[in-house]
């Protein structure tokens, strides 16, 4: 029996967004959209959408199953909370530590001090709460150097990773724990939430549209996926895997948790998303705080482009979409009748991958649309975001295409604004206007990180794979 077997009791649900044709036989899902085509025998075994492990056939379908992104883990089976160490990066953040701790109970913890201007100090009334070790740096390393550093020292089977700005809520160490009874799965990561979403118009925004926060929907960790990274703010990882691939790039002093995501799944380990957990985290806002961060992330971009050609593109849209969008945008009555012969097209040559199912045009029609309005999301974003220079400039220069920019930057502001109308309780115009202004601070460090690296592939459009 293989030693990365799923065991007995461990069970998967097939995503709720995944659609089923051929009396389930065919599953049509997953981040990137993929086709999965089973045998009868294994569609019989998932039934209802669920499906538990009780032997190696049935783990060997399970498998697929999450490998394809179609279904999702639902483990019966977890570790035991002793078996954790949690690591603490800090640098001048005692106000920030003291109210961690407090939320540690039973935990052993280590805290990395990366040479604060004060030597950090624990209370020894801490001690009944959680056991406190310090390691200190006489300088500042940075963060990844500081992680390092603590998970050397440890010596349990796991280590969470938890940052001094942020508070983890009730029965978070727990939710991720169970997904570590698959023994291909290295790394778990919570959903990261406001810690205080009320402040202030800029808190609610940040409630809503943080960028550590990965969103409401669970999703394995894939560089082309739904959640292609998770943030380092709070993980829960294998120790000894993690060592095995050297811990974090000390180098890095921003996107190191993106580079880190990007080689755990280059050497074939497996991450999981898992929003049930929550941490809760410090936002910063205040506008200067918050702009500069934005642009902070924004050049991170350019050094994990140094180290994973092709995998950083802001813009990632197939040809066709390009094409039919830019014929569209012509406003002739010929780039509209260009435009619609596009999509048929497309349409023709994606009917032939569903010829085997019931009316594969009208299926194939409804994936083309769902593609063609994400894409148009996407150059609409990608125009606001990560290219608004060559936008801004492209705007000086033409009428029409001020027109254009300006009702797609509405657009798509509004767009994203009922997406996530629930969450922050911001009217659309200051939704809008803190949008774009994230915007213009991200693209900023994008082409600041871009120019001081003297490189352009972080800039560069790709096409994704067929």
């Amino acid at each position: 029996m293989r030693h990365d077997r799923l065991p007995d009791g461990f069970g998967v649900r097939i995503d709720p967004r995944v659609r089923a044709y051929s009396g389930g036989r065919v599953l049509i899902g997953g981040s990137p959209a993929r086709l999965l085509r089973l045998a009868p025998e294994a569609a019989e075994m998932i039934g209802d959408g669920y499906l538990e492990v009780n032997g190696p056939k049935s783990a060997i379908v399970a498998r697929r199953l999450l490998d394809s992104g179609v279904a999702n883990p639902r483990p019966r089976l977890l570790p035991s909370p002793d078996d954790v160490t949690i690591i603490v990066p800090l640098h001048n953040n005692s106000e920030g530590l003291v109210r961690l701790l407090a939320a540690l109970r039973g935990h052993n913890v280590i805290v990395v001090d990366d040479g604060s201007d004060q030597p950090v100090r624990i209370p020894s009334n801490r001690g009944a709460r959680c056991r406190v070790t310090v390691l200190r740096h006489d300088r500042k390393h940075g963060p990844a150097a500081a992680r390092n550093a603590g998970l050397r020292a440890a010596t349990t089977d796991f280590v969470a990773f938890l940052d001094s700005d942020v508070v983890p809520r009730s029965g978070w160490l727990e939710v991720m724990l169970g997904h570590f009874s698959d023994p291909e799965v290295t790394l778990v990561a919570p959903r990261i939430v406001a810690l205080d979403p009320e402040s202030n118009a800029l808190a609610r925004y940040e409630h809503t549209r943080s960028s550590l926060d990965r969103g409401r929907r669970e999703a394995a960790v894939q560089s082309r996926g739904l959640v292609s990274y998770v943030p380092s703010a709070a993980l829960l990882v294998r120790r000894r895997a993690l060592l095995a691939q050297g811990g974090f790039d000390e180098s890095m002093h921003v996107a190191e948790d993106v580079d880190l995501c990007w080689r755990l799944e280059r050497a074939g380990c497996r991450l999981r998303y898992e929003p049930a957990a929550h941490v809760a985290h410090d936002h910063r806002v205040s506008f200067r705080a918050w702009f500069g961060r934005k642009m902070f992330y924004g050049t991170g971009a350019a050094p994990l482009g140094e180290r994973h050609a092709g995998m950083v593109s802001p813009l990632s849209v197939p040809s066709w979409t390009v094409l039919a969008a830019l014929l569209f945008a012509t406003l002739t009555k010929w780039g509209l009748i260009g435009g619609i012969i596009t999509l048929i097209t497309a349409l023709a040559r994606l009917r032939r991958v569903f010829t085997e199912l019931d009316n594969p045009t009208r299926i194939a029609a409804i994936y083309l649309s769902r593609g063609f309005f994400a894409g148009l999301w996407r150059l609409a974003s990608a125009m606001c975001r990560h290219y608004w220079p060559v936008t801004l400039l492209a705007m000086l220069m033409s009428r029409r295409i001020r027109r254009i920019a300006l009702t797609m930057a509405v657009a798509d502001g509004l767009a994203d604004w009922f997406t996530h109308r629930d969450a922050g309780g911001l009217d659309p115009v200051r939704y809008i206007a803190y949008k774009r202004l994230d915007d213009i601070a991200y693209g900023a460090g994008l082409w600041l990180g871009a120019f001081r690296a003297r490189s352009v592939e972080a800039l560069k459009p790709t096409t994704p794979p067929r």
